[in-house]
């Protein structure tokens, strides 16, 4: 069933949101290669992470509450600053994924459109894109992690 198969990359972007996050030291969560004063999101592992599980959060807050809002406010790294309040986010990023996942009770559903959030979109769509943002955000901190060792 496709619905199986989309939540094993949503479980599959958790683990390696979680792993990424463990194997970087506390002091080098935020460091950044490159920080300029113009960039809206410092490039880091901790941040990277953070933006991906943010997509995810806000696509399933987006089919559950109709809350498209980016949740870029809330999870900016002066608000989640240490690894485990990032592990303590994640925890609620894959409440409100099985949440979310809890509307969705057959791949019948995945066809169903709503508005995503300006226009209308088959689930399925808006879940692919979700995980494509989340996967790019998390590469972008692989990437990171990668210099750092």
């Amino acid at each position: 069933m496709l619905i199986e198969t989309l939540d094993g990359y949503f479980d599959s972007l958790d683990s390696r949101q979680r792993a990424l996050v463990n194997s970087i030291s506390e002091v080098r969560l935020f460091w950044s290669p490159v920080s300029t004063s113009d960039s809206m999101l410092t490039l880091s592992v901790g941040g990277g992470v953070l933006r991906s599980a943010a997509m995810v959060e806000q696509v399933f807050l987006g089919i559950t509450r109709r809350l498209w809002d980016d949740p870029f406010e809330w999870t900016l790294p002066e608000k989640i600053s240490t690894k485990k309040a990032i592990m303590g986010y994640l925890g609620e990023v894959v409440e409100a994924r099985n949440n979310g996942l809890a509307f969705i009770t057959s791949d019948g559903d995945l066809s169903r459109r709503l508005p995503a959030p300006e226009m209308l979109k088959p689930i399925l769509q808006v879940l692919v894109e979700a995980v494509a943002r989340a996967e790019n955000y998390l590469g972008q901190a692989e990437a990171v992690a990668k210099m750092l060792t």
